[in-house]
């Protein structure tokens, strides 16, 4: 069983742009590969989920410069519809050379639109890159807000940075207050729509990354198409990132693929619960 989907390289990296790794989750990898490409011309803009008016609730933005590709460093762990800005991003910007970020979902969308581009009449072929983030779900802004103002006991525009990792949700404050909590507290918080997804890894992106498997400061990333190896590669010869092959780190792949399997076996069973309502037909995961 192929969890990881296809893809032609896998390495542990980080960038090597120390302004970006200072607010970067990881390894800064998603605001280099941006960064790079809109200085190349590979790509004229970037639709990124961006800060908005209320603590760590994002809100979708097309960046066309760096500055403003820094503004949105840094994972949000909740909903931000960056689909819906595809179409502002070619009409209203004139972007013939999109760049997307998004989680597995967001990733299908866009490959979808792709082909079917119903209601996105002359957007297909102006998407240049898509890169997508590992993801096992993400919560809608008030239960974010009350597992960080409930159950952590901090104020969210307190917050420098949220974690989810080694069974742990973690918040860290301004001040380097830090709190975890175990994620059976944050489960019934999580967006229903997750439980049916069977992408852990974002299968369809040209590149994909997350921390997972890699030591802390890095990220593990997967270079999956013709776009991602071209893109990856040129990036690489420019020195934007510095990379360790997956198998001399730890945890390595073993735990991505320990992930992946979780999240598709977990949520196979809703889907097919689901189907046997009369909720839907049963979905298998075209990857696997």
């Amino acid at each position: 069983m192929n969890v990881l989907g296809k893809y032609k390289s896998v390495v542990s990296a980080r960038s090597t742009d120390k302004e970006i790794l200072k607010a970067s989750q990881d390894g800064g990898i998603v605001t280099s590969l941006f960064a790079y490409a809109l200085e190349q011309g590979i790509i004229d803009g970037a639709v990124l989920a961006g800060p908005s008016s209320r603590p760590w609730q994002p809100q979708p933005f097309v960046a066309t410069t760096r500055a403003e590709l820094l503004k949105a460093r840094g994972t949000k762990y909740n909903i931000c519809p960056q689909i819906s800005m595809l179409k502002e991003a070619t009409r209203s910007y004139g972007l013939d050379k999109v760049g997307i970020v998004g989680v597995p979902c967001q990733i299908q969308a866009t490959r979808k639109a792709q082909l079917y581009p119903i209601g996105m009449r002359d957007v297909p072929d102006k998407i240049a890159l898509v890169v997508g983030i590992y993801c096992m779900e993400v919560f809608p802004y008030k239960g974010m807000q009350l597992i960080v103002e409930d159950h952590a006991g901090q104020k969210l525009q307190s917050v420098k940075k949220m974690e989810i990792g080694k069974g742990k949700f973690t918040v860290i404050t301004e001040r380097g207050n830090v709190t975890q909590l175990p994620l059976k507290v944050t489960h019934k918080y999580e967006q229903p729509g997750c439980h049916v997804c069977l992408d852990y890894v974002a299968n369809t992106a040209d590149v994909s990354t997350g921390s997972v498997g890699s030591p802390d400061g890095w990220s593990t990333v997967f270079v999956r198409s013709r776009i991602g190896e071209d893109v990856w590669g040129k990036a690489m010869a420019a020195g934007c990132f510095e990379t360790k092959p997956i198998d001399q780190v730890k945890p390595g792949l073993e735990m991505v693929t320990k992930l992946a399997t979780e999240k598709i076996t977990k949520n196979q069973k809703t889907v097919d619960e689901r189907a046997h309502f009369g909720v839907g037909k049963a979905l298998r995961n075209p990857y696997i």
